[in-house]
């Protein structure tokens, strides 16, 4: 019988010890030379027995590399469960078995070489397994009951791994050591070589947009917060400093990336998560880039071997190091930074690049734009038609020539664009025939007029195309609309100006004289208004952004010290302010909203 038994656990039923897929392995109940109470260590040891044939079932599903009979083992499930951390699982879950198929044989040996040994004999030397295997099938019955799959199944490891009871927490931290080699490869991949190895959706990197965590009701949530007009909405739109709109506007060329939260295990922070995926976006960008060697060089300094050695040594420690691993992945951010930077401020001339962004998107250039505003006056005072564009672009060639601005290699990089009535359709259609798929597009309502339909675009050269986004550039055209319009509200005040003067030396009657006084009152506070944003806002910011980026050699720091410098643009512009209509009102009116804005 004691061979019946050591077989039986091994999972190989007889006719004393029976298989019942429900119950297990059980005694047979009509053997009448068992006492009682050898009955009852028996269906323990059966209990131990049928775990080991459960997770022999589980591993053979999922791996098909498992010792086990034919006659009861299940068929494949339609389950769902799979992938390459499920296999890694079932790897240290075979690994974590061993002792226990040493142990039986050794058993073996022993009533080999004593056939009196007893029953108890084979509880007292299976006895730790008794406790380590009910521990262990909690894990692969949540595995199981939860589809957990890829990275969750490093935390619930991790979790069942954080009791109290030292051989199942060996145990557990062993199966974990095995999932982290899985990790570990993963991470090699995407930091050192930019490649996303995951086909099943396992790690906490993917491809695509990141799943927005808002819902629909804070979405939709408009509440005054006290701060100068702004609302609850507008104000988590200037925080969103890495300005979301991004994901669904990147060039083909630039994949996006972002984190899959959901698979991040917990002993993890998604501060370190941030910069793998920071890493490997810059990789990846690099990896794909058809630039010559000799310029764009090494992102990782020709240092790969050495990361790749320190990631196989982190494999093989059988804990865990939170402090270790995070370590790793700042020399690793640490290098690929100051190597965008050096490329960015040294090679690439971002600050020339901000001066140009500066001279033409937030007028600095102001001498090019009033010549440009007296040339496209008649244009754009018309709803915009098919050829607008054209002869706009025409208008702003010749206002370059006029105030000496002939940069034969910085004019073809700037063309301004009409976003007029049925551009959509035909661009559209055009997709249809090549490129891009179409999005999907609410109707708008037709510019009033063109300058309401004014927007400039600029051809960024790489590698500052991860800087200026689209989404950011359009940020900028924003910025670029309202400042155009105080400057063109200005000059038609100036002009309002010039025609007084010339009407001085005439009979002028009492509302001649009310309209010279509400000119005067606008113009007032036009001017002050444009005075506050050249000086207050641009040059003020813009110089804090030009300090940050000297002083730092990080280049997240410099994409950190531009949103800010972005968000604050718009704030202080006052353009995500509540419209204030002025319409039908006293002149007073003039001077209690310069009094709101200034004071």
């Amino acid at each position: 019988m004691i061979h019946e038994l050591l077989l039986a656990l091994s999972g190989y039923p007889g006719t004393i010890f029976t298989w019942n897929k429900r119950n297990g392995l059980q005694v047979s109940q009509d053997l009448p030379f068992l006492h009682p109470s050898e009955t009852s260590v028996l269906n323990r040891l059966c209990k131990m027995g049928t775990d080991y044939v459960r997770f022999a079932e589980f591993i053979e599903q999922h791996t098909g590399h498992v010792h086990q009979q034919e006659h009861y083992s299940s068929q494949p499930s339609q389950s769902g469960l799979h992938g390459i951390y499920l296999r890694a699982f079932c790897t240290g879950l075979n690994s974590m078995l061993q002792p226990y198929r040493h142990a039986l044989l050794d058993l073996e040996k022993e009533f080999l070489g004593d056939p009196h040994l007893s029953i108890s004999h084979v509880n007292y030397m299976l006895e730790q397994f008794q406790l380590l295997f009910p521990s262990v099938m909690v894990v692969v019955e949540t595995i199981k009951s939860q589809k957990i799959h890829g990275c969750q199944i490093l935390e619930t490891v991790y979790k069942h791994s954080c009791g109290g009871l030292p051989p199942v927490r060996m145990a557990l931290e062993k199966i974990l050591a095995v999932c982290h080699g899985v990790m570990y490869k993963q991470l090699a991949a995407w930091m050192l070589h930019g490649l996303l190895l995951d086909q099943s959706e396992e790690f906490f990197v993917k491809q695509g947009p990141s799943a927005g965590g808002a819902t629909a009701a804070q979405e939709e949530e408009e509440e005054d917060l006290g701060i100068g007009g702004l609302s609850g909405k507008q104000l988590r739109e200037l925080q969103d400093l890495r300005l979301i709109e991004e994901e669904n506007m990147l060039a083909p060329s630039l994949q996006q990336f972002s984190l899959r939260v959901e698979m991040l295990p917990s002993y993890i922070p998604v501060r370190v998560a941030e910069k793998i995926l920071f890493v490997g976006e810059s990789v990846q960008m690099f990896e794909n880039h058809n630039q010559s060697p000799s310029r764009a060089g090494s992102i990782l300094k020709h240092q790969e071997d050495m990361f790749a050695a320190e990631l196989h040594r982190l494999k093989q420690q059988p804990l865990f190091s939170l402090v270790d691993f995070e370590n790793l992945v700042d020399g690793i951010r640490s290098t690929v930074a100051e190597h965008l930077w050096t490329l960015m401020v040294e090679e690439s001339d971002l600050l020339g690049q901000l001066k140009i962004i500066k001279d033409f998107y937030l007028l600095g250039r102001g001498e090019l734009y009033q010549v440009f505003i007296d040339l496209a006056q008649h244009m754009l005072k018309t709803p915009p038609s098919a050829v607008t564009e054209h002869d706009v672009n025409v208008a702003f060639q010749q206002a370059a020539h006029k105030v000496l601005l002939d940069d034969d290699n910085l004019l073809p990089l700037l063309h301004l664009t009409i976003d007029y009535q049925g551009k959509e359709s035909k661009e559209a259609s055009g997709n249809r025939e090549g490129t891009t798929p179409p999005q999907e597009t609410s109707p708008r309502e037709a510019p009033p007029t063109g300058w309401a339909a004014l927007g400039l675009a600029y051809k960024v050269q790489w590698p500052l195309h991860i800087l200026f986004t689209p989404a950011v550039l359009e940020k900028y055209n924003v910025v670029f609309r309202y400042l155009l319009s105080v400057r063109r509200v200005q000059s038609e005040l100036q002009h309002c100006w010039a025609l007084q003067m010339q009407r001085k030396h005439l009979k002028s009657n009492q509302m001649d004289a009310v309209k010279w006084r509400l000119r005067n009152h606008m113009a007032f506070l036009v001017d002050n208004l444009q005075y506050y944003l050249q000086v207050d806002v641009l040059e003020s910011q813009f110089s804090q952004l030009l300090q940050q980026i000297n002083a730092t050699r990080d280049f997240e720091s410099i994409r950190l010290a531009h949103d800010h410098f972005l968000s604050n643009l718009l704030a202080q512009s006052f353009i995500l302010l509540k419209p204030v209509s002025v319409r039908n009102k006293p002149p007073f009116i003039i001077h209690r909203l310069f009094d709101y804005v200034f004071n």
